[in-house]
């Protein structure tokens, strides 16, 4: 099946595998910029193979364990979480972002309390249309 980015995937036992001129790539998952100072861990609970790592103020995902189940998108109250092909441009830097994070920190499997003055998903979508 191909994408509107010119990729193709393919399933073999819940693990997709994109590919691009012929290269296989495998697909994560990313978190972007609305977790920032926020952590909700709804994500990191319903995650099967323990891929977020908890930074002191964000949450990374990394590529290296996700297994594309797509659980952890439904689970995030704010938004934060997409596939690697479809990050909005404006957060394309989080795609390296969690690569490169993920292993400094610990992972993540349970539920805690966001930080405080978390934004809800309603401040988010407001804070995304002041500043475009």
């Amino acid at each position: 099946m191909k994408n509107g980015l010119g990729f193709s995937h393919l399933t073999l036992h819940n693990y997709r595998l994109w590919t691009l001129s012929g290269k296989e790539l495998p697909m994560t998952y990313v978190v972007t910029e609305h977790c920032e100072k926020c952590k909700y861990t709804d994500c990191a609970e319903v995650c099967p193979v323990e891929a977020f790592h908890e930074g002191p103020e964000i949450l990374y995902i990394n590529p290296a364990t996700c297994i594309d189940c797509n659980l952890c998108v439904a689970e995030c109250p704010v938004e934060a979480i997409f596939a690697d092909h479809e990050v909005p441009k404006k957060y394309a830097r989080y795609t390296q972002l969690n690569a490169d994070e993920c292993e400094k920190y610990p992972t993540i499997a349970e539920k805690k309390d966001a930080l405080p003055g978390a934004l809800t998903l309603a401040q988010w979508k407001e804070r995304d249309k002041a500043t475009g």
